[in-house]
């Protein structure tokens, strides 16, 4: 039979299929093959014995969370404790884009914000807009909530952003346990032991724990570059064809910065990305 995975608890793979679903082991191959069965994944399976025999080719793959066949991530972007980090939701969507998935930013705790930093994130918020990003509020739930038809979603960002509880907000049967923030830190305690895709308006949602460190694995220094995606709308106009918009002369990306066109922050971000990048090749 084929069916999806929809759940991992310890090696225990939950398997829907038809409306049914099937607790299942994987078989010893893929550990031979160095293939580990994904949430999210597609796969054949036996029935009768419960045994996952087959993974289906995927769309593509995140590491952490680890989901398979996602269309796309939600980056719930705290600006309160935490404070809001620019250099983590760059990072963010450079890797989700570089993944095919299309990126939804979600911004939460304006409420806790002063009218003057309230302004300062307003300004951010304009800017990913008008870059073609989708950008919602927290308060916006009842937008929020078309998001899902149809689609396989990954909620993902800092600990202690509020993903669990924005879930919650959309959907109070998901009933998902939260916890306080650790002001001491500034993070959150991750609520979230395993993965799971859980219905939620005609789509599946993927309540994962936050991430804790996460690095351009399988990403060169061009592709970290290629998904800066108001980049891609000037590049042409540089000088150099490759130019990565670092040291180069005549590069219209550096010129755009200047001229306010492109945020400050991103291409700060970008040349941090990108020089740690090289620096790890050395």
């Amino acid at each position: 039979m084929q069916g999806r995975i929809i759940k991992l608890i310890s090696n225990d793979y939950t398997v829907i299929s038809n409306g049914n679903e099937y607790i299942c082991k994987s078989r010893g191959k893929f550990r031979n093959l160095h293939v580990t069965p994904l949430v999210g994944d597609y796969v054949k399976f036996d029935e009768k014995n419960h045994y996952i025999l087959e993974i289906l080719p995927r769309k593509n793959e995140l590491i952490r969370p680890p989901v398979a066949n996602i269309d796309q991530a939600v980056i719930v972007t705290s600006v309160k404790h935490p404070d809001f980090s620019t250099y983590l939701l760059d990072k963010l969507l450079t890797i989700i884009e570089f993944h095919n998935i299309i990126p939804i930013i979600c911004f939460t705790k304006l409420d806790l914000l002063s009218t003057e930093e309230l302004e300062h994130i307003k300004s951010y918020i304009s800017y990913y807009k008008q870059i073609g990003y989708t950008v919602f509020e927290n308060t916006e739930l009842e937008q929020i909530k078309k998001i899902f038809q149809n689609k396989t979603t990954v909620f993902t960002g800092q600990s202690g952003a509020g993903k669990s509880t924005l879930l919650n907000h959309l959907d109070s049967s998901l009933a998902l346990k939260t916890d306080d923030i650790s002001y001491a830190l500034g993070r959150g305690k991750h609520t979230t032991r395993h993965t799971e895709l859980i219905p939620i308006y005609e789509g599946y949602v993927a309540d994962t724990p936050g991430f804790s460190a996460i690095e351009f694995i399988d990403m060169t220094a061009a592709d970290i570059r290629d998904n800066f995606v108001e980049f891609n709308q000037y590049r042409d106009q540089c000088e150099y064809r490759d130019c990565m918009h670092l040291s180069e002369t005549n590069c219209a990306i550096k010129e755009k910065v200047k001229s306010k066109v492109i945020c400050q922050s991103r291409y700060d971000n970008y040349v941090n990305f990108v020089t740690r990048k090289e620096r790890r090749k050395e």
